[in-house]
């Protein structure tokens, strides 16, 4: 990494160890590429010891507004990705939001070789479980609508935690038809059909499998990946309690 990439990474380590926000003001012009941008989530993993002696994510969260945008991927943290119900009142978070998710679990390990022949009409056969998550996202910057995107990729794609739900064998779905439903505290039920924004969870998958290979790197079997929010983002506050069912494929309960 160049010295302005060690800088953001240091402030980084310092921001999430300190549970305080930067101002990105001073780091707009620091990130020129995506690659760069993941370089940092690397190092910022490494400085906070996320990942033991391995360094072996075993959970990622991945995707993208639509099929034709470039997907974005990030490692998570072991320490707050629980299983349902899940209480995070342990946790700092400052400007929190809810998304509620599909997740998916690799059922093989995964090389470079075969996540570069997999296709978007193959990609499911490498998968053997599917479970309701919720993530809260988060960001370590003060104002996150103006924070450029290389600098909310370097910061994990602004993850905060994660809940996962029971997880049930794959099936393909219709998911074009497949409802959610999402409440937040004491905020009416959203209801949403259909609104995964790649309209397949698993459409995602080549790419992010190419991503985590792209080193020569084998992923392996067990390896989960949340795939996009099919409620965009609802605020929240701490102490409220959350709860997003997929029917048919199960629910999940948390409180911030």
């Amino acid at each position: 990494m160049n010295p302005s990439q060690t800088a953001l990474t240091d402030a980084l380590v310092a921001a999430r160890r300190g549970n305080r926000t930067l101002d990105a003001t001073p780091w707009l012009d620091t990130l020129e590429t995506a690659e760069q941008a993941y370089e940092v989530q690397d190092v910022v993993a490494a400085a906070l010891g996320w990942f033991g002696a391995a360094g072996v994510p075993g959970t990622w969260k991945s995707g993208g507004g639509s099929r034709s945008a470039t997907l974005t991927h990030a490692p998570l943290p072991p320490a707050c990705v629980r299983p349902s119900p899940a209480d995070f009142s342990d946790l700092v978070f400052h400007t929190p939001g809810i998304e509620a998710e599909i997740a998916l679990r690799l059922g093989q390990d995964v090389t470079p070789a075969q996540a570069a022949a997999l296709d978007h009409g193959n990609a499911a056969s490498v998968v053997d479980a599917m479970a309701v998550s919720v993530e809260i996202v988060d960001a370590r910057w003060q104002d996150l609508p103006s924070t450029p995107a290389l600098l909310r990729l370097a910061d994990s794609q602004v993850h905060g935690a994660l809940v996962i739900g029971e997880w049930k064998p794959y099936a393909a779905l219709d998911w074009s038809s497949q409802r959610c439903e999402t409440r937040v505290g004491n905020a009416d039920t959203v209801l949403r059909t259909g609104t995964h924004p790649l309209g397949d969870p698993t459409w995602l998958l080549p790419i992010w499998l190419r991503h985590l290979t792209r080193h020569g790197h084998t992923v392996p079997a067990g390896t989960v990946v949340t795939t996009g929010s099919w409620v965009g983002v609802l605020p929240c506050r701490r102490g409220d309690q959350v709860s997003a069912e997929f029917p048919g494929v199960g629910a999940v309960r948390l409180s911030v």
